[in-house]
């Protein structure tokens, strides 16, 4: 199973767990592919977007949470690439692929329960992509989140990127549920 990570950071720089994350699933020998570096003008060639999605098994959006949605370049790429035509309304582009979405919320787990602080659990706030794979015919596989990223100790982080690319390593993955609140 040929699986792609699309890494949406913006400051990849500052960041340390997207980039631990990352560096660990190349390591493991999965594509990654920074889009910020790659469309710093957010101007993104759509065909050859378009051509490496077709030629993935396994779609991976790897993201920070930012004021409880994705950098502005997922939307962007969103936008530009999964169009009618290509992607719905009769196109079928990805029909059956795989999407995962690998995120990384700055706060800890409880923060993001019903009775937590944000009110709205991690699952709950990644509906609209549930949505978006019903529309563009992938199959929503659980998301991958780890929470605490602005907190998180080296021996955590060790680990957690460890988990990313043991669950990456799966040749089956476990859809997500379309109403549940199911995570990995």
């Amino acid at each position: 199973m040929k699986t792609t990570i699309l890494l949406f950071h913006p400051h990849m720089d500052q960041s340390r767990v997207n980039k631990a994350l990352a560096e660990a699933a190349k390591k493991a020998g999965f594509e990654v592919r920074d889009m910020y570096a790659l469309y710093p003008d957010l101007k993104i060639d759509v065909p050859k977007e378009r051509q490496i999605l077709e030629n993935t098994d396994r779609i991976v959006f790897q993201f920070p949470v930012y004021w409880y949605s994705s950098p502005a370049l997922v939307k962007q790429y969103e936008d530009d690439v999964f169009t009618g035509n290509w992607a719905y309304n009769g196109g079928k582009a990805l029909l059956d692929h795989e999407w995962l979405l690998a995120v990384t919320p700055g706060a800890d787990k409880d923060a993001y329960a019903k009775d937590g602080r944000v009110h709205y659990t991690m699952p709950s706030l990644l509906r609209p992509y549930q949505a978006t794979s019903i529309l563009i015919k992938t199959k929503f596989m659980t998301p991958f989140i780890s929470y605490n990223a602005s907190n998180m100790s080296d021996a955590e982080l060790a680990q957690r990127a460890q988990a990313y690319v043991e669950y990456l390593q799966q040749p089956k993955l476990q859809l997500a549920e379309r109403y549940g609140d199911s995570e990995k």
